[in-house]
């Protein structure tokens, strides 16, 4: 059901309901590109099936899906046609054309091009926790979770939306949990993490399929390298990768979760997998904040505590090697 999760505080004073929410997005839904239309964005049903419902509302949470349609049109097929164009214009006038010239051909041939370029659609999903205050954006970076989030706030008046950042730094405490091996209760380190350097060459190391509670770890810790990001589990149940900037990566739900769950299709299918994933990640999110000193509050005026490097270990005397791709 979610496959990432950026979480924002929902601000005070939002009143609205799932019914009125679902009258809002409709201002906005999504229509498909137009032929000379670049990007289309818009409000769609998260069955994925016409006419549903813009808000499904289940076991008092919420699931709204933004999605986008884009034409895609190389910038070389583009380039190709502006030669072609301005040859053309040479040829009959004597004149090459000049930048001005030479932008508005850009403009043509893109408007010639659109209606026969293709089409890729991608969609997010937003979950809304209305009784915790919470909202989740399954987004893989930040920027698209950035769009998402605007133009909710645009489509809901009163809407106001924080990141949710906590007490202290996510870096330094999975860099206290892979020295000592110790984690808040219920969580188990995996066998992946990120190592980056904070100095000028912002040298990396990864581990993938690799124990982690090994000297060599530590010492890199030590030698000032932190972690960006770590593969943990949570009691058994769900398996994520931690970031940095506390985003939840690469969400997968283990066999334990699945205990209980009803065997249907269809319809069904789709209120249980999503009361499945928001049940366990509902229990799983506040752990996790409270494993990393709680919430930050704003409103105190103090910044978030900021990562350090851990105590003194020697130095390693050999660079890890990368077994694994980049994240």
């Amino acid at each position: 059901m979610f496959k990432n999760l950026i979480t924002y505080r929902i601000g005070e004073g939002w009143q609205t309901d799932a019914a009125q929410l679902a009258e809002q997005l409709a201002k906005e839904p999504f229509l498909a590109c137009a032929p000379t239309q670049p990007l289309a964005v818009g409000w769609a049903p998260p069955r994925g099936v016409e006419h549903a419902p813009l808000v499904e509302v289940i076991d008092g949470h919420w699931l709204v899906k933004l999605k986008r349609e884009q034409r895609l049109l190389p910038s070389s097929v583009v380039q190709e046609r502006v030669e072609e164009l301005a040859e053309h214009i040479e040829e009959t006038t004597g004149r090459k054309p000049g930048k001005k010239a030479k932008k508005e051909l850009k403009e043509q041939a893109e408007h010639e091009l659109l209606p026969r370029a293709f089409t890729k659609t991608s969609s997010t999903q937003v979950w809304i926790a209305p009784a915790q205050g919470l909202l989740f954006v399954d987004a893989g970076s930040s920027s698209r979770a950035d769009e998402v989030v605007t133009l909710l706030i645009q489509a809901s008046p009163g809407l106001s939306l924080q990141l949710v950042q906590t007490a202290e730094s996510p870096a330094a405490v999975m860099a206290a949990w892979l020295m000592d091996g110790v984690t808040p209760e219920g969580f188990q380190i995996e066998r992946e993490c990120e190592l980056k350097a904070s100095d000028e060459e912002k040298s990396v190391v990864r581990y993938a399929r690799h124990a982690l509670d090994i000297d060599e770890v530590r010492a890199h810790l030590t030698s000032g390298k932190m972690p960006t990001r770590l593969a943990l589990s949570w009691r058994d149940r769900v398996a994520f990768t931690l970031t940095e900037g506390l985003a939840i990566k690469k969400v997968s739900f283990l066999e334990l979760a699945f205990e209980g769950r009803p065997d249907v299709s269809g319809d069904e299918a789709f209120d249980a997998d999503f009361a499945l994933a928001t049940g366990e990640l509902s229990r799983l999110i506040p752990a996790l904040i409270e494993g990393l000193g709680g919430e930050h509050d704003f409103a105190a005026g103090a910044a978030p505590a900021p990562a350090s490097v851990p105590a003194a270990l020697p130095e390693p005397t050999e660079a890890v090697s990368e077994e694994s791709p980049p994240w």
